[in-house]
């Protein structure tokens, strides 16, 4: 068992000054994997110090020293790429070729595409060719406080790290206490990174601890965080005192359009989709709508497909998935699968309890729901776990009136070959990302939601962006001597 106790603030492993032992839960096994120490408001403080005293020489260094400070950093996580896929693994239960390939992959391409948008990056420059005085000039926002999620750790500390840290500004990270080990291994790549002292911080807690008190800490000038609708109220309220930006990338309810005219894959790529990473995911299409004529069918093969997917360990490679984060998901899942039932929804695949074959570990059957309404609870609730609710439909009006029938906003999808009638719907499905054809956004695309599903933009430029501020300048010198930029 591993014993990670430390933080690592202002450049060094510090013991904890004020924090208490917590103990990660490998979910495969429910056994105790590590023990980790949950950071006190003294150890917020001296986090926050640290990168507060950091900022104006960091925001100083020229954007170029910044960007091979990231390339370094690049260059130290794909030598610790296996120790991150282990880790993940491990805290969190993703499958290790999973972990190996998108968990640990997702970070190599959003650090890669931070160094390629920062080099083209309008840094500073004139509002128009005809107002060459006025200047535009992006500098770093200041003390930013990022809370990770523990589904998508890699991805996300990244999407936050690689992009602030480009942008000038200073950071302190509150990784989830559900998956920790990988982000302790992260800031072991930034100090090996040669980051100056202070600009990067870790301190382990809980939202209700190093969470809140970071959210309301007076110096600390924004917080990006990614998480649950919930809990994103929470962290709103918190900054509101202080006036702090506030980057949410919140929950998710994804309607997928299937239509008649559908590649021949597209219900298996629906189902395969929402059950990857054991249905732990923002943006999983976990509503799929079908056009009626081909509804019956449909169910059929989503039934069979979900039967097919094998559920097994995180240590064990090859295609599967494994169980969910914790006790505390689980029992959120059975609950949700339990009303479904109880609602009248039509239980095709899956269902409550274990898997065959285990007792302990915790798992989830893939589960599919047909005949779901969108008044029915687990068509209005964000399940987080491998439950996938299919819905019927006779036009697309209604098929957007049903996907648009809800409080999230985050990603949906659409299955047709009609290229005139997938971009009528891009345009009125409101989610921040709509997935076509289950082809990939290109990289540097921003990811991000409206409504309930939280606001600004991760990812590429738009990213960037997120952590800058906008300062307008008059009268600028075009003649005069230019500092690097």
């Amino acid at each position: 068992m591993q014993e990670r106790k430390q933080f690592y603030i202002d450049g060094q492993w510090v013991d904890p000054k004020d924090g208490r032992d917590h103990a990660v839960i490998d979910p495969s096994t429910e056994d105790v994997c590590a023990t980790i120490s949950l950071g006190g408001q003294a150890d917020t403080d001296a986090a926050v110090a640290a990168a507060k005293a950091a900022l104006p020489g960091w925001m100083a260094t020229p954007v170029e020293q910044r960007i091979a400070a990231l390339e370094r950093v690049f260059e130290v996580y794909k030598t610790r790429a296996e120790d991150l896929a282990q880790a993940m693994s491990l805290e969190m239960g993703v499958p290790i070729d999973l972990s190996r390939s998108s968990q640990v992959g997702a970070g190599v391409a959003h650090l890669k595409g931070f160094i390629r948008a920062a080099k083209e990056f309008p840094w500073e420059a004139p509002l128009s060719e005809k107002f060459q005085s006025t200047r535009i000039i992006h500098e770093a926002v200041g003390v930013c406080a990022m809370i990770t999620p523990w589904n998508w750790p890699m991805n996300q500390i990244t999407l936050k790290v690689g992009a602030a840290l480009v942008a000038g500004n200073t950071m302190v990270l509150k990784p989830s206490e559900e998956s920790p080990l990988n982000a302790i291994i992260f800031a072991e790549i930034m100090h090996e990174a040669g980051l100056p002292k202070g600009v990067f911080n870790l301190v382990n807690g809980d939202g209700a601890g190093v969470g809140s008190q970071l959210s309301s800490h007076p110096d600390v000038d924004m917080v990006s965080f990614t998480g649950s609708t919930r809990a994103g109220k929470l962290i709103s309220k918190a900054a509101a005192d202080t006036l702090k930006r506030v980057h949410l990338e919140l929950g998710g309810k994804g309607a997928n359009l299937v239509f008649a005219d559908a590649r021949d894959d597209a219900v298996k790529w629906s189902v395969t989709e929402m059950m990857e990473n054991s249905g732990q995911s923002c943006n999983a299409p976990s509503r799929m709508l079908v056009e009626a004529s081909v509804y019956d069918r449909a169910v059929e093969e989503a039934a069979t497909v979900a039967k097919s997917i094998e559920v097994g360990p995180a240590s064990k490679e090859g295609p599967h998935i494994g169980p969910v984060v914790n006790k505390v998901q689980w029992d959120k899942i059975q609950d949700l699968i339990q009303k479904g039932i109880d609602e009248d929804a039509r239980l095709v695949a899956g269902g409550p309890g274990l898997p065959e074959g285990f007792n302990k570990g915790f798992y989830v059957r893939p589960t599919v729901f047909a005949d779901v309404t969108n008044d029915m609870t687990i068509a209005r609730e964000e399940i987080f776990g491998p439950v996938l609710s299919i819905m019927k439909f006779e036009t697309e009006e209604q098929a957007v009136e049903i996907a648009n029938d809800t409080p999230y906003g985050l990603t949906d999808y659409v299955q047709s070959e009609d290229g005139a009638r997938r971009n009528r719907l891009a345009r009125v499905l409101r989610a921040g990302m709509i997935e076509m054809n289950g082809e990939s956004r290109g990289p540097g695309a921003p990811f991000g939601g409206m409504k309930m599903s939280g606001n600004g933009r991760e990812g590429g430029s738009w990213g960037i962006h997120d952590f800058v501020e906008v300062k307008a300048v008059s009268a600028w010198d075009v003649t005069a001597p230019q500092a690097a930029e």
